[in-house]
């Protein structure tokens, strides 16, 4: 007997999260010149000769970029200031780069003594010189295309770490590899995930933290566990790992933190579920103190009653952790957001700096996760110095003025009895886009959504997904329009009625802004609405007085940093997420940024009012100088063909209903369907592809291009569901494009 049309869109809809979240916004090769001809610039010194000593004294040298924020602190600051207010306008084209990828790029490059470093797609590495883009080396881990079912947000590699002549970065599937930097010869490496069986990746930079480099993890959208582990710098030798969440306690703790941890957790929990908290980014050391910092991730599955079903805190997660890097033990904690349920992730770039505080200097740790708060911390000891929201949110009551608890908001917030209108969004108030602090004009510069998302959970407890997708819940935007042709139940559209909008929040478009803070005061100095709800990126400010921000519909703005007017706005015809940086050589100083749209809710589908929508998503690394050339002019992709006609349809109206099933619990977070996007909008499919079908998803006909194999998940009856449900909105589509081109 089959199940009723709403039991059937209530199982769809548990399995759906992110990429529901992400349909209802979206609707319905070499650089310039081969082998440099002369050594880069400034050789005195050896490749990537970067130590303890010189990072601390970073601003005896400002024409250097050290880590991906240039310094140990993370600033995303440039002492450089020959590009200013009064010379902005001179700035042109130096040179560019071309990654021969399509695909997300988020990483900001290093650049010492004239080498620039950076990675791209799966980890792949570059060193080119920095003067005009010659080609050094490049390194490519050669991941298999099966790693691509376990990434929630695109194939994208956040950066690279540079010391002692090395150059270390993390393939997505988890292996850490230290390379020569000269040479790009792999000197060592070693597999870093713990359960391959789990849905585990690696996405982000690793830091140098002493005597070891460490990396974390993602994957808490499917069944992560997460943790840190550290590796010697020299020989690759395992030294230590932090495990970010308890496993079952009858089993025992790794480490003594784990049983107090353990304690904030239901005696119950989902332990089989890997319970999520990873450190998928935002790992910084301060050598001085000689402390790693750590930034966690949210729970699997989102919803507390799922995976923790009596409540709790449920430590690590959302929260930042202090470790002694010799030995891998805790020094101190704080949670941002206690018993999560709605992805306010923790793992947002930190700074450290040094601030006047109520009259007194405090060494700070400031950072501004998904939640809306901003947090300044002391990073020595983790007293709360102070928080303020700089973004609206609904979630919380207050935040504990001493201890700087959050006291969550049940009737605002929780959604285990019905539906909630909850604000920030599940993308966050602000997400991984790199933040910038400016000791000159004493602000931060964040690149922030204000959004809110209805959360609902139409089931009682969870059906686990091994190694695939298992958020567990509906989640969808406030403020845009609701999947096209879903069956939504007639009561959920009715609880969507009654919740009306939030009062901290009138107007439910999601808008995108960069928001200028004062970290001492707690307020807003400023703000700059960007050109889409969507459209942040990450930011550099300058001695010069600037903040340079990419922008998704393709320009490089340049803004004054103590009012956001913009002073200079230059198209460059590719839509940017990563942050921009500054170098100088030989007296010229440069701005780069790495050019390529992916990850969160841009990860296989640019919108149509972005530069890849129009111009393609063409990744490249583009330099700027003063008394530069004119940006080069890119082609327009040409209009997209008419769909083709659709093989016939054969199938009943119950396998269809099967196929969509499966479709949006797990094919949709890659194949969204809509027509610019990467991989292929499965609408568009070929005859040959039609036909080949079945091999491509059982036998995995096309996995060195990228597309995984399922067959271990599908039945050869669950395949064919699916193929009929593409067809049948294939039809859909093209008969409707017929008809409106009649």
């Amino acid at each position: 007997m089959s199940a009723s049309p709403k039991e059937s869109i209530n199982r769809t809809l548990a399995h759906v999260g992110f990429a529901f979240a992400a349909l209802t916004i979206l609707f319905g090769c070499g650089g310039d010149g081969g082998q440099p001809d002369r050594e880069p610039a400034s050789q005195a010194r050896s490749y990537a000769d970067l130590d303890t000593e010189r990072l601390v004294a970073a601003g005896a040298e400002p024409g250097n970029w050290y880590t991906n924020g240039r310094d140990f602190g993370e600033s995303y600051y440039s002492p450089l200031d020959r590009i200013n207010a009064k010379t902005i306008g001179r700035l042109g084209f130096a040179w560019e780069y071309r990654l021969g990828t399509k695909r997300g790029l988020e990483a900001t490059p290093i650049v010492i003594d004239g080498v620039m470093f950076t990675s791209g797609e799966y980890g792949k590495t570059y060193a080119l010189d920095a003067r005009n883009g010659a080609e050094l080396w490049t390194f490519d881990p050669k991941v298999d295309g099966q790693t691509n079912r376990k990434v929630c947000c695109d194939a994208v590699n956040r950066g690279v770490a540079v010391w002692n002549g090395k150059v270390y970065v993390a393939a997505l599937d988890g292996r850490l590899f230290a390379l020569d930097a000269r040479t790009g010869d792999v000197v060592w490496e070693v597999a870093t995930i713990a359960d391959d069986g789990r849905g585990t990746t690696s996405t982000g930079a690793p830091a140098i933290a002493g005597k070891v480099v460490v990396i974390g993890n993602s994957g808490a959208d499917l069944d992560a566990r997460g943790y840190i582990s550290a590796y010697d710098l020299d020989s690759g030798e395992f030294a230590w790992r932090f495990y970010t969440v308890p496993g079952d306690p009858k089993l025992g703790f790794e480490h003594p933190e784990l049983e107090m941890a353990a304690k904030t957790w239901d005696p119950n929990s989902r332990w089989d579920m890997g319970l999520g908290g990873t450190a998928w980014d935002a790992l910084v050391y301060d050598p001085e103190l000689n402390i790693l910092y750590a930034g966690t991730g949210n729970g699997a599955p989102y919803h507390r009653a799922d995976r923790s079903p009596d409540g709790g805190d449920n430590l690590f997660l959302t929260s930042i952790l202090a470790i002694n890097p010799d030995s891998g033990r805790l020094v101190w904690y704080f949670q941002t957001t206690p018993g999560d349920s709605w992805d306010y992730t923790a793992t947002q770039p930190i700074i450290l700096a040094d601030l006047d505080i109520d009259g007194r200097p405090r060494k700070v740790l400031m950072q501004a996760p998904k939640n809306g708060f901003f947090y300044v911390l002391d990073r020595e000891t983790g007293e709360f110095l102070s928080a303020e929201n700089y973004a609206p949110q609904n979630w919380a009551k207050y935040i504990d003025s001493e201890t700087g608890a959050a006291t969550v908001d049940s009737d605002a917030a929780h959604y285990a009895s019905g539906m909630k209108l909850v604000t920030p969004s599940v993308i966050g108030a602000h997400a991984w886009h790199p933040m910038a602090y400016s000791p000159k004009s004493g602000l931060v510069y964040i690149p922030t959504i204000d959004a809110a998302n209805y959360f609902f959970d139409p089931t009682v407890g969870h059906e686990y997904r091994p190694g695939l997708r298992n958020e567990g819940i509906i989640m969808f935007f406030a403020g845009n329009p609701m999947l096209p042709g879903a069956d939504i139940p007639a009561d959920f559209l009715e609880q969507v009625d009654s919740l009306g909008t939030l009062d901290v929040m009138p107007d439910m478009n999601p808008r995108g802004i960069l928001r200028a803070w004062d970290p001492v005061q707690q307020k807003l100095a400023w703000e700059y609405e960007t050109a889409g709800p969507f459209d942040r990126s990450g930011v550099l400010a300058t001695a010069g007085g600037l903040v340079i921000q990419g922008t998704v519909p393709g320009y490089l703005l340049a803004m004054d940093d103590a009012t956001g007017e913009i002073l200079r706005e230059i198209k460059i015809s590719s839509s940017v997420v990563a942050a921009p940086m500054s170098y100088e050589i030989d007296g010229e100083q440069y701005i780069a940024v790495m050019a390529g749209i992916g990850g969160g809710v841009y990860t296989f589908a640019p919108p149509p009012e972005s530069a890849a929508w129009r111009y393609g998503n063409a990744g490249r690394i583009i330099v700027f100088k003063l008394d530069g050339g004119p940006m080069p002019e890119l082609e327009p992709l040409p209009p997209l063909e008419p769909l083709p006609e659709p093989p016939e349809l054969t199938a009943s109206a119950d396998v269809i209903a099967r196929g969509e099933q499966l479709y949006m619990s797990t094919c949709i977070f890659c194949h969204l369907g809509v027509g610019r996007g990467y991989p292929q909008d499965l609408r568009r499919m070929t005859q040959e592809r039609h036909t080949a079908f079945n091999d491509i998803v059982l036998k995995g006909a096309l996995r060195p291009l990228g597309m995984p194999q399922w067959d271990d998940v599908f039945a050869e009856e669950d395949v064919d569901a699916i193929h009929a449900f593409i067809i049948s909105r294939a039809w859909d589509s093209y008969n409707a494009e017929q008809e409106r081109n009649k």
